[in-house]
């Protein structure tokens, strides 16, 4: 096989790391000129820049008023954890899992908290599970986006209106890019560094009035770590969700994250963040649709996330491989990406199989998906070549 020349076309925004994701559009230091550096995050300055971000959050995710939005420690797992940690117990809970974070709370719960009365769904890298068999009148754990899968719930139009468990959503590659159904939703959890491509170690906490009555009427039966105890004498504290946070945050994070929230604002909000991120799928998914060694992880295009988007070789000689051999040829090609300075950060996750994981959340430019396309044909053309020499 004869390898082709390089495409004369470079992305000029390298970076489809899949987190931290990609910094938005002209960001650069300036950008934090403002931030409260050496100053007390309880000091007026701090507390406002921390209700700022909260402010600006409820207003472009569209969050209902009566939810209380929190900034807490440990980024997105933080969140999770300290939902699982505070509200689970009082029903049975039924865990979702279709990658390896939500296979990561299904653990968390059946072997540290231990719950006498747990199910499991677990679906496949590339599916997801049949949520008819879910029950929500027990509690109900999953992830909207499988960051490490590229799998999404559609919608959430399998959720009840009336269900009397709490659902419990990890919507960390979701947040940002596609439409949270908070009706549907009582505990919504994310961190900054993915879709609006903040810095990390803080998460974001979204109660809904029916987790609190939950917080506020049932004590766990295991001792709470400080940095997750969010009530006090049995009532909700309310300073955490007004820009109190547990424990001292980066004030520099903060700005960054201000920032973000601000060019968003800037573009119109979460329509347009969501039509950037479908711009880029697209595109994605027009090389894959016109390629055929490529597919998407995802089974079902209903479920293609359009911010973590999972691609899996397909070609009949790279399949005949060994597991490990097929491993070889796909980090072979990110290899050699990475080499040209095309792609950083794009194989795919460690637990996943064998491919790649291209970030396509707003902070990316349409422009830059598509020319990086023709180097993935490139790329294979070349690792294809070098494995037909291995065989001679």
């Amino acid at each position: 096989m004869t390898t082709p020349a390089t495409p004369d076309l470079r992305p000029n925004n390298t970076h489809f790391s899949s987190g931290p994701c990609s910094k938005r559009p002209g960001w650069s230091l300036e950008a934090l000129s403002d931030a409260a550096l050496g100053r007390s995050h309880r000091a007026k300055i701090g507390k406002s820049k921390l209700k700022q971000a909260i402010d600006l959050t409820r207003e472009i995710l569209d969050v209902p008023a009566d939810y209380r939005i929190g900034i807490v420690p440990a980024s997105d797992t933080g969140a999770v954890e300290m939902a699982l940690w505070s509200l689970l117990g009082p029903r049975g809970v039924d865990m979702v899992a279709w990658e390896s974070f939500g296979s990561g709370w299904v653990s968390d719960v059946i072997k540290e908290l231990k719950l006498p009365d747990v199910r499991k769904f677990v679906a496949d890298y590339g599916k997801i599970v049949d949520f008819a068999k879910v029950d929500f009148d027990r509690d109900v754990v999953f992830t909207w986006n499988g960051t490490t899968s590229g799998v999404r719930v559609p919608n959430a139009d399998f959720i009840p209106a009336d269900r009397k468990g709490l659902t419990i959503c990890d919507a960390t590659s979701a947040a940002f890019a596609q439409d949270l159904d908070f009706a549907k939703l009582d505990v919504v959890t994310f961190s900054w560094q993915k879709v609006l491509g903040g810095e990390g170690a803080h998460g974001i906490l979204i109660l809904s009035p029916r987790a609190v009555e939950r917080l506020e009427s049932y004590d766990p039966a295991w001792p709470l770590p400080k940095i997750f105890r969010m009530t006090k004498g049995g009532k909700i504290i309310e300073g955490i969700f007004q820009g109190e946070t547990i424990n001292t945050p980066s004030m520099l994070c903060v700005e960054d994250y201000i920032d973000a929230l601000n060019w968003a604002k800037s573009l119109g909000g979460l329509k347009a963040l969501i039509a950037r991120a479908d711009a880029n799928a697209q595109a994605i998914e027009d090389f894959v649709a016109k390629t055929d060694w490529i597919a998407n992880l995802a089974v079902d295009p209903a479920t293609q996330s359009n911010t973590s988007v999972c691609l899996k070789i397909v070609d009949k000689d790279v399949a005949a491989l060994d597991a490990a051999g097929q491993d070889a040829f796909a980090k072979g090609m990110v290899a050699l990406l990475e080499k040209q300075g095309v792609a950083h950060d794009i194989g795919a996750y460690r637990d996943a199989p064998s491919g790649f994981r291209i970030w396509a959340g707003a902070t990316i430019e349409t422009s830059d998906i598509k020319a990086l396309m023709p180097w993935f044909d490139w790329a294979f053309a070349t690792q294809k070549a070098m494995l037909s020499q291995a065989a001679a």
